[in-house]
């Protein structure tokens, strides 16, 4: 018996050891430009691959980088296919029930509407938002029909081909598309939306949240931060 107590102690240690030398794997959907997206050598880049490498730096770890689709990204974080979860997710109490988060690492980005001409019926009409997002939760209350896409491109896709009449979605995102596209236009107020961006992580990760949590304030305190943001134009300035 003192042999088995003695055996499974040690297990537990050099599980413990086993997981402060693991890899720390960076969760992230590789597909809502500027924030994060695979780039010509199918690498993961973007604003959130230069900052998750920083933060990474930053609290001495080893990170790699993980692709996962939006719709299954909180539930793949919380069964362990990844350690965070870096995506431009906005911080909610509806997510923060499931999972924690660290401090924002970027302010509310508005949110806008895209469509093809002025005066749609952004109340009574259809508008398209990426499935599990703020901007689809905003939209269902708002007495508008919402019709989901797992994909941020294909909401653009759906104004353009007249499945919808608007897109409700981050404003660094809907910008780059109507920059693209002369026939897109901006339409309606801005929507401020979230308690802004920060990475996910499971709740039982609090020690890694602190070293996550420190590196962006060096950022915040340094100016890096800013720059970055600056430099993506993904939201506005700390």
């Amino acid at each position: 018996m003192n042999k088995l107590i003695l055996t499974t102690a040690a297990l537990a240690l050099a599980a413990s050891a086993a997981t402060a030398a693991d890899v720390i794997r960076m969760g992230t959907e590789g597909a809502y430009p500027p924030w994060n997206l695979i780039d010509d050598n199918g690498e993961v880049g973007g604003f959130e691959r230069e900052l998750g490498d920083e933060l990474c730096m930053r609290a001495e770890l080893t990170c790699e980088w993980v692709t996962n689709d939006w719709d299954s990204i909180i539930p793949n974080l919380v069964s362990g296919n990844y350690d965070t979860i870096i995506a431009g997710m906005s911080i909610t109490d509806e997510r923060d029930e499931v999972i924690d988060f660290t401090m924002p690492y970027t302010p509310p980005d508005p949110s806008l509407y895209v469509a093809m001409e002025e005066g749609v019926d952004l109340t009574g009409g259809v508008v398209a938002a990426q499935t599990g997002t703020i901007q689809a939760a905003f939209v269902a209350e708002s007495g508008a029909t919402l019709v989901e896409f797992p994909v941020p491109e294909d909401t653009v896709a759906a104004v353009r081909n007249g499945e919808a009449d608007a897109v409700l979605a981050d404003a660094s995102f809907l910008q780059d598309a109507v920059k693209a596209d002369s026939e897109l236009m901006i339409v309606g107020d801005p929507v401020a939306l979230g308690g802004g961006v920060g990475l996910g992580l499971r709740e039982s990760d609090g020690e890694l949240k602190a070293k996550f949590d420190a590196a962006i304030q060096s950022m915040k305190d340094d100016g890096t931060l800013n720059e970055l943001i600056k430099k993506w134009e993904v939201s506005s300035l700390w």
